[in-house]
């Protein structure tokens, strides 16, 4: 069973004591927007602790919690949900490199070599504690700041999104880089990217699935 966030299992605790209630409700208690809170309980519903009834609200369902988010998950792969990496080459400065970051609008950016292979990773926080310290962001390359290999945790295009959802729970990271494994000429193995997985990417997937749900496709 994939581990909840602290959120939604505080969100099957107030409905637990108070169902059926209603989101409206359970936003109130939480103290956060009804939008804040869709996400989760549209993972909650989809993997069966949770049923949604119209006009009554939200029912706790023990009978219903099981194996059905990895049922669900297990029917789609990752190169059904990806999207767009944003990348950067390994020389660009550290500065290229966070303007890409906002105009791109990315939480993570994917850092390559000269060949357009996956180098290394580089992330907001790590931007943030650059940009706090003297360095020369003009002229210092964004290889200097990047998580690399064997530290980047990746995930290839036909892994099921219940592998993707696992290794980003475990590894409590917001983003994978979607990679296709090649050897290269020295044999040495060389990853592509060819997209990424996100928190946003498996919150979208669950909304869709909910209104599939609701409107019984």
């Amino acid at each position: 069973m994939i581990e909840l966030s602290d959120r939604q299992v505080r969100i099957l605790e107030i409905v637990k004591k108070s169902g059926p209630i209603t989101g409206e409700k359970i936003a109130e208690l939480l103290d956060v927007t009804r939008a804040a809170l869709r996400p989760d309980l549209a993972v909650l519903t989809m993997s069966g602790y949770l049923e949604a009834k119209p006009r009554v609200g939200y029912m706790y369902r023990p009978e219903g919690a099981g194996n059905e988010i990895r049922r669900v998950l297990g029917q789609y792969r990752v190169k059904d949900v990806k999207s767009m990496p944003v990348v950067v080459r390994d020389d660009s400065s550290i500065y290229d490199a966070i303007v890409t970051l906002f105009t791109q609008d990315a939480g993570t950016i994917y850092v390559v070599d000269r060949e357009g292979y996956l180098a290394g990773v580089v992330s907001r926080k790590d931007f943030l504690k650059t940009t706090l310290g003297n360095i020369d962001i003009h002229k210092v390359p964004v290889s200097v700041i990047m998580t690399r290999m064997p530290n980047i945790v990746t995930v290839t295009p036909e892994e099921t999104m219940v592998d993707a959802v696992k290794k980003i729970v475990e590894h409590e990271i917001d983003s994978m880089p979607v990679v296709r494994r090649f050897i290269h000429e020295n044999g040495e193995e060389r990853l592509e990217v060819v997209g990424r997985i996100t928190k946003t990417n498996i919150a979208r997937l669950f909304l869709d699935l909910a209104y599939q749900k609701q409107r019984g496709d």
